[in-house]
């Protein structure tokens, strides 16, 4: 989807696509190995560089869960400021990691999703998202990770997500 053509519209997108993407139990190709982690639901704190037509810089907080041994799906709710004022978006997200046993100390990702800027002054937008990360090593209970993104735009990001030594 390129454009949402209201901030109602683009709400309702946002809360299906959330309920699609946050809902679904393992896909069939994802069944586990072993029992589920005792928290299967990781926190993320981070903070974004957006170049699009309006450009902003939003400080962001999300959640994701595991929906198989590669697969983690979530929601980043993240606000600042952009050129033309206060700015804020919504990404749900699907992120596809290489090495989610941490093998290496570092490992990159893929994924997609869809992003909904909400811009002062300007009508709410929603476009798909690719996105692509580098994972970093685990210190203490928490891993780095570099993040860029196309949708709307590009997007760079640094983000510091709840971690254990064993899963990604």
């Amino acid at each position: 989807m390129d454009r949402c053509p209201g901030i109602r519209h683009c709400g309702l997108l946002t809360l299906f696509t959330a309920g699609l993407v946050l809902g679904p139990a393992a896909l069939p190709g994802q069944q586990r190995a072993s029992p589920p982690p005792a928290s299967r639901v990781s926190p993320e704190v981070r903070i974004d560089a957006l170049f699009a037509r309006v450009d902003a810089v939003h400080a962001g907080i999300g959640i994701s869960r595991p929906v198989g041994n590669y697969v983690r799906t979530g929601i980043v709710a993240g606000a600042g400021f952009s050129s033309g004022g206060r700015s804020a978006r919504i990404d749900l997200l699907a992120r596809f990691y290489l090495d989610p046993f941490r093998a290496s100390r570092w490992a990159a990702y893929g994924g997609g999703g869809l992003t909904t800027r909400f811009d002062q002054g300007e009508n709410a937008h929603t476009y798909l998202m690719l996105l692509a990360g580098v994972d970093g090593p685990v210190r203490g209970r928490s891993a780095f990770s570099v993040e860029a993104s196309l949708g709307g735009g590009a997007r760079i990001g640094i983000v510091l997500r709840r971690a254990t030594a064993e899963r990604r």
